[in-house]
């Protein structure tokens, strides 16, 4: 009799707790940004990831140094390149380590790569406008010289405030690392000067910011940090659930928000999806314009719970009733 209880209990906690997890499914499987496979042959150094503001589901990639002056939009869906974008109008590309889009539309891209540890006296970064067709092309794209107040270093990280559209760096250095700002606006007539203005506790290999910019997710090869952004003066949050990946360089927030991506370099690498800390799941409304199953998380929860409930009550009541006879 025991064992009835102890499997009737079981049933009960196990169908509870299913119905949470099936909506959340059902939510999930309506977006691209549960994780992919770079399929292109073409993509064996990914060393920046940036979620496509115009193309949902599309995100920007570009190789290490040796590839050329070329981005990749791939499909998030299915893992395929829908359009390589040559840039037009730049010098040939030394190390290119990350990529960013700003509040207009503009994709940067950071030219920032010193393995020797201070060898480039001066760096570069890109700025093309995102295409509004994913077809490949040319495109201009627009070149700033940059310097680091405090002479030359490596970084792999370069990220844009999606309100301000400022644009900041982070050095890469085993023992951690600095944010550096750059001026409010860039510009091509003269040198831009990068100056550092808080510290950055990781080997950072890429960094991204969330969309509604409070948050700025740093990662490394073997873990990650976010931080609030407090206007600059950052604030350690906690840290980021970062998967165990070859080489990882990259990552990004989905366009809403909910998401972290985190890329690796190598050929047929993976792309892998995490939940963003401190963020509310992404909602996807139904045909009818009401909440669909994903979006009924906490409901599916008070169900469950209420489930769990009904059946304690007629568990002890069968209990009781058993004691007495």
């Amino acid at each position: 009799m025991r064992r009835s209880f102890a499997v009737l209990a079981g049933l009960l906690l196990t169908g509870a707790c299913a119905l949470p997890a099936s909506a959340s499914a059902s939510a999930s499987a309506s977006d691209g940004d549960q994780g992919f496979t770079f399929k292109d042959p073409r993509i064996t150094e990914s060393s920046g990831l940036a979620a496509s503001h115009l193309h949902p589901g599309v995100y920007w990639t570009h190789n290490d140094s040796g590839d050329g002056p070329y981005i990749y939009a791939v499909d998030s869906r299915t893992g395929k390149t829908v359009a390589r974008i040559t840039l037009h109008g730049i010098g040939a590309p030394r190390d290119v380590e990350a990529i960013s889009i700003g509040p207009h539309d503009e994709i940067y891209l950071g030219d920032i790569g010193d393995n020797l540890g201070g060898k480039w006296p001066y760096v570069w970064i890109y700025r093309l406008p995102e295409p509004k067709q994913l077809k490949d092309q040319t495109v201009t794209a627009t070149q700033y010289v940059v310097k680091y107040a405090n002479g030359p270093r490596d970084a792999e990280s370069l990220v844009v405030h999606p309100k301000t559209g400022r644009v900041y760096i982070i050095d890469k250095k085993e023992d951690g690392g600095h944010l550096y700002e750059g001026p409010a606006t860039l510009s091509t007539s003269g040198t831009n000067i990068f100056r550092p203005i808080a510290p950055v506790d990781l080997w950072a290999t890429d960094a991204a910011f969330s969309p509604d910019g409070r948050q700025l997710a740093v990662r490394g090869y073997l873990g990650g940090i976010y931080y609030d952004w407090n206007g600059g003066r950052i604030r350690r949050a906690g840290r980021l659930d970062v998967p165990l990946q070859g080489q990882g360089e990259g990552v990004s927030y989905s366009v809403d928000g909910t998401r972290l991506l985190y890329s690796s370099e190598g050929a047929d690498s993976e792309v892998v999806a995490k939940d963003a800390p401190g963020r509310p799941a992404a909602k996807s409304p139904s045909a009818n314009g009401s909440p669909a199953a994903g979006a009924g998380g906490d409901s599916a929860l008070k169900i469950g719970a209420a489930a769990v409930a009904a059946g304690l009550v007629v568990l002890f009541g069968l209990r009781r009733l058993r004691r007495r006879s």
